[in-house]
Parts: C-alpha cells; structure tokens; sequence
C-alpha cells in the first residue's frame, strides 16, 4: 500500500458547541431567527415578516416550531410578555451572538503577527488557570477544557458588548 496523500493537521481553533446546540441550528432559517434576536426582541409573528425579507417563507405554525426547538435547546428565550387588543404577546430575545464570516484570502499573512504575540498572552493566562486544583482531575479534562473555552469565550463575548469595533466604549 502507498501513500498517495499526508497532511499534518495543527489545531489553531476551538469550537464549542453542545450536541443539542447543533440541532437547533442545523436549519437555516433557526440560524437567522438567533442573530435576529440579538439585542432585538420580537414575536413570532415579527420573526417570521423578517424571515420574509430575508427569503425564508415560512406559516407562522413553522415558526412557533422552530421557536420551541430554540427554546428547548436554551438559545433563545421569552423575554417579555405583553397583552395586545385581549391576546397575549410573547416577545423572544437571546444573549448568544453566532458569527458567520469567512476570512479573506490574505487574513493569515495580515494578523499572523499580532495573533501569535496575543495568543502567546493569553496561552500564559490560560496555562495559570488550568493549574488551579479544580481543574486538575484528569477524569474531567473534556470538562475542564470546556471550563477554559468558556472563560475564553465569556470573556470575548464581554469586551465584543463594551467596545464598539474602533476600540471605543460604547455608549449604552
């Protein structure tokens, strides 16, 4: 037998996401529904005119659906409930906002300097924190490497809402 392709694989990023958190989001009109909700509340019936804009046709049945999956799978939540004309009106919101970019051709050669110095930074940090007695249990490491992303992840989630994209705090 030959060897026709070998390719070293390094790890250079981590994703964290539940099983549970993946079939919510497996359809496309779910994905849209989650960014539409950050920092917005909206009733089903919002949800789904905005879906319509944006080429997802969909019964209002679908969309009550679609809410309870995200519900279930704790990505979105109520947040309000009001009574419009005798009926009642549930609001949705969420907390987790999804990236869906791709890099550019040249992202690697353009931020390879600074990513390797800042990572490095925070390597140290992490590094100090994986020795704390708690995290030490070998039977738990998939845990505790959750434990370490999710510091990692609060932490960006928090400097991404207090900073606008120049640097500058942002006015609330």
């Amino acid at each position: 037998m030959s060897t026709l392709l070998e390719k070293t694989i390094k790890v250079n990023r981590v994703v964290s996401i539940s099983v549970e958190h993946a079939k919510a989001l497996e359809d496309p009109a779910r994905v849209k529904i989650v960014e539409m909700l950050y920092h917005k509340q909206l009733t089903a019936e919002q949800i789904a005119k905005e879906l319509q804009k944006n080429g997802h046709n969909k019964a209002i049945t679908t969309i009550r659906h679609h809410l309870d999956i995200l519900k279930e799978a704790g990505l979105i939540e109520i947040v309000k409930i009001e009574e419009v004309r005798g009926a009642i009106a549930k609001f949705y919101g969420t907390s987790i906002k999804l990236f869906s970019n791709s890099s550019s051709k040249d992202f690697d050669s353009k931020y390879s300097s600074m990513i390797k110095i800042t990572s490095a930074k925070i390597e140290k940090i992490l590094e100090g924190i994986a020795k704390k007695p708690a995290l030490q249990k070998k039977s738990e490491s998939a845990y505790n490497e959750f434990v370490l992303t999710e510091i990692v992840n609060r932490a960006m989630a928090n400097v991404l809402e207090n900073k606008d994209l120049t640097g500058q705090k942002k006015i609330k």
